[in-house]
């Protein structure tokens, strides 16, 4: 009683306003004690790895390219520079908000990735509400982003990426829903979501990103397609002139406009074929013969078949299309894809099962960008959340070169990159000044110290 009676006394006298010292409950004979005395501490320590692989590579230094600054440089206390390294790095990290970053101007950790004086939200903002074309006579906003540089910079970092010539490009295609919360700019309901959101047109090959573009979602879901293949391909065709490219999309590419400039271009394609009943008679006794084999083994049925078709009105020409006539236990599941490819390049079941459902991964895609907050686009101004989506991008394309290059011969080289946050990333650690050095004391008690040693090796590798 008198044990617990002096523990009592001894948290009760912590109840000062400007509390330093916290008291809990009693451990067996022993007080327990908080007090706020450890020193310049984070619990952002991995990104020391993160740090190191992009003064290596420099991928968000060229970002800070795309940027014009028209303040007055005698005056500026924050570079273009180090405002995009911060946004950048508060992402890969897990901040999401503007908000965050008046905390975060005292992390030693974040200040040692971005090597420079952290700013404050407020001045994070002025960036993100500037406007293309009118930055320079805005009295406050005057960095301004350059959309064009933008997508020139996400196919150029692939192209750095690719040390060997590839015989084969497949690019994936996709839209995907950003729902909207506020009253945005260029916000509209969409009925296929049921919701009002926006519309992004991304670019994948494999896990490296070629292009990214916000849209509001009033659009066809391919618009701009086109646009996107004439900034990515001419610039891969210089640097692998005989590299075979696959566009490879779903039934809201396959569009005469796309598949007539691929064809025009030298570009082969993959595209989801939406069903009809034109199709779907023309496949008639496959769907027959799939139902009887599922009737005789009880298990779904598929049958592969391919034609030349043509639509009534909107296509040009006949085209190769793939059909997978299949019988499931809630009935005929009929699939279709259309194809430049010709038959003595890939045969039907091959294309469909091995070529087009491997697009399925891009999902995986989206998934990693969600994870660094593509979603996160609450501004106003339709260019402020343009912007935030292009930063968003930016520690895409910066996380999945580092899980390349420094996770590729460990557990986390296909991990998703909130896997990698809490277990690389999210690693306590003091962080001790000097006038001669800055020595960063992580946690003894970290489980992952050889995941740790691993990164750190590779990134030193050649």
């Amino acid at each position: 009683m008198a044990q617990y009676l002096a523990g009592f006394l001894e948290r009760f006298a912590m109840t000062e306003c400007n509390q330093q010292r916290f008291g809990f409950q009693v451990e067996e004979s022993r007080q327990v004690v908080g007090e706020f005395n450890g020193g310049a501490m984070s619990s952002d320590g991995g990104l020391m790895l993160l740090r190191e692989f992009e003064r290596q590579f420099g991928v968000t230094k060229r970002f800070a390219c795309c940027f014009v600054d028209h303040r007055r440089q005698e005056q500026v206390e924050y570079s273009v520079e180090a405002l995009v390294a911060q946004r950048i790095y508060a992402l890969c990290a897990g901040y999401e908000d503007l908000n965050d970053h008046d905390a975060l101007r005292t992390d030693p950790i974040i200040r040692l990735a971005v090597g420079d004086e952290l700013a404050g939200r407020h001045t994070l903002n002025r960036v993100e509400n500037s406007k293309v074309g009118q930055a320079k006579h805005h009295r406050y906003c005057k960095v301004e982003v350059i959309p064009a540089a933008v997508e020139q910079f996400f196919v150029k970092e692939y192209l750095r990426a690719i040390r060997s010539a590839p015989k084969e490009i497949i690019i994936d295609a996709d839209a995907n829903d950003v729902t909207l919360y506020g009253k945005q700019e260029q916000r509209h309901f969409h009925a296929f979501y049921g919701e009002y959101c926006y519309l992004p047109l991304s670019f994948y090959a494999g896990d490296h990103l070629l292009f990214t573009k916000l849209r509001p979602s009033d659009i066809d879901a391919s618009l701009g397609t086109v646009e996107a293949l004439q900034i990515i391909v001419p610039k891969i065709r210089r640097r692998f002139p005989k590299a075979r490219i696959i566009l490879r999309g779903d039934s809201a590419f396959a569009r005469e406009e796309i598949m007539a400039h691929c064809e025009a271009n030298g570009i082969e394609y993959v595209l989801g074929l939406a069903k009809n009943q034109r199709l779907t008679a023309k496949i008639a006794d496959e769907l027959n013969k799939a139902q009887r084999l599922y009737s005789e083994s009880g298990k779904s049925a598929r049958v592969f078949t391919e034609f030349r078709h043509e639509t009534l009105e909107s296509w040009s020409r006949k085209r190769r299309v793939i059909a997978k006539a299949e019988h499931l236990e809630k009935g005929a599941n009929p699939r279709f894809i259309v194809t430049s490819l010709k038959r003595s390049q890939r045969r039907a079941i091959e294309l469909y099962e091995e070529l087009y459902c491997a697009r399925g991964d891009m999902e995986n895609r989206i998934k990693e960008q969600l994870q660094l907050f593509s979603d996160r686009l609450s501004v106003h101004t339709f260019e402020g959340n343009t912007l935030r989506h292009y930063f968003s991008a930016v520690a895409y394309v910066l996380m999945a070169a580092f899980r390349r290059r420094a996770l590729r011969n460990t557990e986390l080289a296909r991990a998703y990159f909130d896997t990698i946050r809490l277990k690389l990333f999210k690693l306590g650690a003091r962080v001790l000044t000097s006038v001669r050095r800055v020595v960063i004391q992580f946690t003894e008690s970290y489980p992952f110290r050889a995941l740790f040693a691993d990164a750190y090796r590779a990134l030193l590798s050649p």
